[in-house]
């Protein structure tokens, strides 16, 4: 074993040092000052003398700026601040391509200084080789120090990239508002200068119209007089003579309009007695809305009116084609709000022989009618007390249920339970009765939809009609047409 004295100090190096290459360029004139730091890391000290803030904090605080004076600044002013900020840019990016240059250098005195250091450590042992060491790790450190900030660097360029390019687009969109601006400054101020030459031309216009008016003061005074003399001329001619004669004028027309109405149903009246004395049927009944029509024998000779065959009609007048009513065919018809201002008619089949039977004139409307349902068109649904007559053309017995009308459909129920509830289509139909069955006035005929019918008996005339209207005005609302069979 060879023993080692620690009391030798002195080493002599075989060989000289190599020392850096002279054509590397520092940033600086002095070496940069560390210290070690947990796990050999590598602290750089603070500088005392900092020259300013970083790149990235430059960045924030000017968009912070630039969103605090956006709204206060002219189009010029932010056109010129955009300018301003684009060439900070510019010289932010030059500043950052220096700064790569000098890490490039860095990292080339590292690596020179590093194999100059292992080149010490392989001709060195005992104290001076641990320094050694650890100068390496300081150094290998350093690079990777010198590593993250070059991955900084990159970001600050990138984020300067990124700014510079956004202020330029700005900066131009900023020229292309002051332009546009401009434009429009300069067209309102061309509209402007236009008007006020019209004004102008309209203010010499009145001047020269009133120096007119002026000269000819005298003659316009005096046609203003004449024209006033001739009005009380006018008034001097017994007015109230002429519109006397104008009111008797108007009163013969109209008693000659009444004459000329009641001599036509004169003459329709005594046709119609002429056939009715030949006429073996009569019919009977109040001709006005809620009440029933009843075709009755007026002679003893007459046939029987279970063996004839009856059918309805409805016309405009007497002259206009009639519209078979469908499925009226019984010898009581109770008329509907859609016959209102219409005449009815029957024609009555006996032995090969027909005869026709006519009311006198159009069915006469329910005067309460319109004001009740304007009244419950205010309301969401409107309720009627019924009882079922008939369901699917049998007779059916029940109490009383509730026919409700609403606004966009139909329904009826009887407490909880609901018979039938549609909304309005065009297989729903709703009508008076046309059969023969108990109160045909009070009862109408409902189809909420195919293969299923409805008889219904109301309490009242009117809310049997005030029904059949309500809901044929929703109908209408709802595009649906709302009538009886074949209608």
């Amino acid at each position: 074993m060879t023993k080692v004295c620690p009391e030798i100090e002195d080493m002599t190096l075989p060989e000289p040092v190599t020392t850096v290459s002279a054509d590397v360029s520092f940033a600086s004139n002095h070496f940069p000052t560390y210290k070690l730091g947990p796990d050999n890391q590598i602290v750089e000290e603070p500088k005392e003398d900092e020259k300013g803030p970083s790149v990235q904090d430059t960045v924030e605080k000017e968009s912070e700026l630039l969103s605090d004076q956006h709204k206060r600044l002219s189009v010029r002013d932010l056109a010129s601040k955009f300018d301003k900020n684009l060439a900070a840019a510019v010289t932010l990016a030059d500043e950052a391509k220096l700064k790569e240059v000098a890490s490039l250098e860095g990292h080339v005195m590292l690596k020179k200084l590093r194999d100059a250091l292992e080149y010490m450590r392989g001709r060195m042992d005992g104290q001076n080789k641990e320094d050694v060491e650890k100068a390496i790790s300081m150094v290998e450190a350093l690079a990777v120090k010198l590593t993250q900030n070059e991955g900084e660097l990159i970001q600050e360029k990138f984020e300067v990239k990124k700014l510079g390019n956004f202020l330029k687009q700005a900066s131009e969109d900023a020229k292309k508002l002051v332009n546009q601006e401009k434009s429009f400054a300069c067209a309102e101020i061309e509209s402007a200068r236009a008007v006020v030459l019209k004004l102008g031309e309209a203010f010499e216009e009145q001047e020269r119209s009133s120096e007119a008016s002026r000269a000819q003061g005298p003659d316009v005074e005096k046609l203003v007089e004449e024209v006033q003399e001739a009005r009380q001329i006018k008034r001097m001619h017994h007015p109230t003579k002429v519109m006397g004669m104008q009111h008797e004028l108007h009163g013969l027309r109209n008693r000659l309009q009444e004459k000329y109405m009641n001599s036509i149903k004169l003459h329709q009246e005594i046709k119609r007695a002429e056939e009715s004395k030949s006429c073996p049927f009569v019919l009977e009944g109040t001709q006005s809305l809620g009440s029933c029509l009843r075709i009755c024998v007026s002679s003893d000779n007459a046939t029987d009116l279970f063996s004839c065959s009856i059918q309805w009609y409805r016309a405009a007048c007497e002259t206009s084609r009639r519209e078979a009513i469908s499925d009226a065919n019984q010898s009581v018809y109770a008329p509907e709000p859609f016959d209102v201002g219409r005449i009815l008619q029957a024609d009555i089949l006996s032995n090969g022989q027909k005869v026709t039977v006519t009311t006198d004139g159009p069915i006469d409307p329910d005067s309460c009618l319109q004001s009740r349902v304007e009244s419950l068109m205010r309301k969401s649904n409107s309720e009627f007390n019924v009882v079922i007559s008939q369901m699917n053309g049998q007779d059916y017995a029940s109490r009383t249920h509730v026919f409700t009308v609403g606004k966009t459909r139909i329904k009826l129920s009887r407490g909880w339970i609901t018979k039938a509830r549609e909304i309005y289509s065009t297989s729903m139909q709703l009508c008076g009765v046309r059969g023969n069955i108990k109160a045909p006035a009070r009862a109408l005929f409902w189809q909420p939809r195919k293969s299923l019918t409805f008889i219904l008996t109301f309490e009242s005339e009117q809310e049997r009609n005030t029904a059949i209207t309500l809901a044929r005005k929703y109908a209408f609302d709802c595009n649906v047409t709302l009538l009886g069979p074949d209608d």
